[in-house]
């Protein structure tokens, strides 16, 4: 079933906590609403991961649904504080469109991301030269400080594969026909090229290319990515691009379809090394043109 809301990890994790003690404590919306002397649909949102909760609320709640287990209740007030906290992303509020906002709070929570691409280089690990020449061309109306702006963005969203704390493992297959979509000059995809190799060698980075002779090109629709998150009680999330927009999929039925369809693409494409040999030739390619 499709994500309409799409909440930061911390905040899912929080809500679906709060409603698995309110359960197991028999408790109703109506009966923890009364705790709090707030309407039950006030209730309903914060389970939904759609508001977030005062600690003093909160506290009220762990006496209501007998938590009384120290460590616990910390842990659940640092959830508490963390899904508050405004994102890196926040400052860009005014400037990108809320969904991509919204796929940047989910991707920055992840802690493994499975990413097939169709037609560009990821996000993840485009240049800035790169990115410049795909906005270029999606949006040529765009000012120079918008297209700042989107760089500036790239940027950031990178560092997830390099902060010092548990960097986020990527894990990527590309569609051979990407190495030789023009995008921009020939010094631009180049450098692009270049930067895809090495990136290929970074310990937390895997990199295949499916061949264009691969019969499971025709199962690709368009591009996906796959996150999971640390803790084993949250759900993987799935993005997909359809015709009429983005969609995120978190039920497990939904995401297993993607999962099979990545083990199959996984056996298609080429191994690592010979996916750096396409990547070594199509550079070589970028020279004699």
């Amino acid at each position: 079933m499709p994500i309409t809301h799409n909440p930061t990890i911390r905040q899912r994790r929080l809500a679906r906590t709060l409603k698995e003690l309110r359960i197991a404590a028999g408790l109703k919306h109506s009966d923890a609403a009364e705790v709090l002397g707030c309407a039950e649909s006030k209730m309903t949102r914060i389970e939904n991961a759609q508001s977030g909760i005062r600690l003093l609320d909160l506290r009220a709640l762990f006496d209501a649904y007998g938590i009384t287990d120290k460590a616990q209740r910390a842990e659940l007030e640092k959830l508490a504080r963390a899904a508050k906290q405004k994102g890196w992303w926040a400052e860009y509020g005014n400037s990108i469109d809320p969904t991509y906002t919204a796929y940047i709070a989910i991707e920055s929570d992840a802690a493994e991301i499975y990413d097939v691409e169709t037609s560009l280089i990821p996000g993840l690990l485009q240049t800035p030269a790169y990115t410049e020449a795909v906005i270029r061309i999606q949006a040529p109306d765009s000012s120079q400080e918008q297209v700042d702006t989107q760089i500036k963005v790239r940027e950031e969203r990178r560092k997830i594969l390099t902060r010092d704390e548990d960097p986020v493992h990527l894990w990527v297959i590309l569609s051979e026909a990407i190495l030789r979509h023009r995008v921009g000059t020939p010094d631009v995809m180049r450098e692009q090229l270049e930067s895809l190799l090495a990136s290929s060698k970074e310990t937390n980075v895997e990199l295949q290319v499916l061949p264009v002779e691969s019969p499971l090109n025709a199962a690709l629709f368009g591009p996906f990515v796959i996150m999971s998150f640390p803790s084993t009680s949250e759900s993987d999330v799935a993005y997909a691009e359809s015709t009429t927009g983005t969609v995120y999929y978190e039920e497990k039925s939904d995401t297993d379809v993607y999962r099979t369809l990545f083990r199959r693409l996984n056996v298609a494409a080429c191994d690592v090394s010979k996916s750096r040999t396409l990547i070594r030739k199509a550079i070589e390619e970028t020279v004699t043109k």
